[in-house]
């Protein structure tokens, strides 16, 4: 497995977009108890492409992966995913391809490794070629598990249904950066080799944008910056300075 500096699989800057739309925003608008949080946001992801949707703590990063899972009702705008525009909640989304790694991270304690990875949708056995680190961790508690195995737990479950389009919530909570590196090889890998779309939630910038094909800024519920990850990689003091501006408030 290839650290994130040597992955090959993310676009060149100016390299088109192509592969089948595994998801379509158009002015979405999500929030709560009727308040957007989220306004008239556009962006796509497509087949084989990990995205990276970046910005600062209350951007609205992790209403908008709420609303596109079916957690939340958007208020407004329409989202395709996998060729549908139809709403429905997350368990009919999730038996149609689309699965969703929240930011909490979604063990049950009191169950072993493989119990948890057989709630899944796909088998075991695939979790672990993903993630051969749990091997060693099979028939341990979830519970006992460090938040960087628990991670990769979740992360393999979900993985392992094969799904179409992965949503992932702030994978990188709280985890030392080698930890936060694995992980985001393994959702590269998932595009390159399954030919996943990949949506990320990532306040690691420097690393979300090295493993992405594509990157969206978000500054109070507004996109503000999009292009792809390469070269706002380049852009970086731009990027950052988005996120200084929200702190400085």
């Amino acid at each position: 497995m290839t650290s994130t500096g040597e992955l090959q699989g993310a676009a060149a800057p100016g390299t088109p977009r192509t592969g089948v739309l595994r998801l379509k925003v158009r002015g979405l608008a999500a929030g709560y108890n009727g308040a957007a949080v989220v306004s008239d946001l556009d962006l796509e992801v497509h087949a084989g492409e990990v995205v990276a949707l970046l910005g600062a703590n209350g951007a609205g990063k992790s209403t908008t992966l709420l609303a596109l899972s079916g957690v939340l009702a958007p208020l407004g705008g329409e989202v395709e995913w996998l060729g549908r525009t139809r709403m429905a909640p997350l368990h009919v989304r999730s038996r149609n391809g689309v699965a969703f790694v929240p930011e909490s991270r979604s063990i049950i304690s009191g169950l072993t490794t493989e119990d948890n990875l057989r709630l899944g949708r796909g088998p075991v056995e695939l979790a672990l070629e993903y993630v051969p680190e749990l091997k060693r961790l099979i028939k341990r508690r979830a519970g006992l598990l460090s938040g960087g195995e628990q991670q990769m737990l979740t992360l393999a479950r979900a993985l392992a249904g094969r799904p179409r389009l992965l949503l992932a919530d702030e994978l990188s909570l709280g985890l030392a950066p080698m930890i936060v590196e694995r992980l985001l090889t393994i959702v590269r890998r998932a595009a390159d080799e399954e030919g996943i779309g990949a949506l990320i939630v990532e306040q690691q910038v420097q690393s979300a944008l090295s493993i992405s094909d594509h990157a969206y800024v978000l500054r109070r519920g507004r996109l503000v910056l999009e292009g792809p990850a390469a070269e706002l990689h380049g852009r970086l003091d731009e990027v950052e300075s988005l996120y200084l501006a929200d702190a400085a408030v």
